[in-house]
């Protein structure tokens, strides 16, 4: 069962980096980060939802297989 984690290849927190780990193994968190930036452009929410996930992930160490 896969599980979201924050990611060990962080540039902030890891949650980019997490999402795209949880979408698929070979996904290059850029791609992940770049649309994050539009997102945010758009909608400011968005930081506010990187936040909130930042602080909610659990860290890769505690990552259940």
């Amino acid at each position: 069962m896969k599980r979201l984690v924050k990611s060990e290849e962080k540039k902030i927190a890891g949650v980019c980096g997490g999402i795209s780990q949880y979408i698929n193994p070979e996904l290059d968190p850029i791609i992940i980060r770049a649309a994050w930036l539009i997102l945010t452009l758009f909608n400011p929410l968005m930081l506010l939802a990187y936040f909130i996930l930042a602080l909610v992930l659990p860290d890769t160490k505690y990552k259940t297989v």
